[in-house]
């Protein structure tokens, strides 16, 4: 069984920074990406940034010089450094990671249940 969970969320002041964290535990074979999505209310999850196991990142135009992805592959954990937030970061925040697990060792996605992150304008 694997699990991905989150934690760092919360209310913020515009112009102010969160940091998000997310642990994958269980019976990980093998992390290849992990990356963090959102969702805000009445809209599509999107894509905010990605990072490959050799730390190749990707990061969504909306966030790019303003978020940083990071990975610890010791702690199979990957954070999310937001600054200058804005209003419009507002939504769930989703930890994703393609990775396999030792029973079945085939490569899918993992999903956390989700941070709420708010910011006041």
């Amino acid at each position: 069984q694997v699990q991905l969970v989150e934690s760092g969320g919360g209310l913020v002041q515009a112009g102010g920074s969160l940091r998000l964290s997310c642990a994958a535990s269980g019976s990980i074979f093998t992390i290849n990406a992990m990356g963090w999505y959102r969702q805000a209310p009445g809209k599509q999850r999107e894509l905010v940034t990605t990072i490959t196991s050799g730390g190749s990142t990707n990061y969504a135009d909306s966030v790019k010089g303003r978020f940083t992805i990071s990975r610890d592959n010791a702690k199979n954990t990957v954070y999310l450094q937001m600054n200058s937030l804005k209003p419009e970061d507002t939504a769930v925040y989703y930890c994703n990671a393609y990775l396999s697990d030792y029973d079945v060792r085939i490569l899918r996605d993992y999903w956390g249940q989700g941070t709420q992150v708010t910011v006041s304008s």
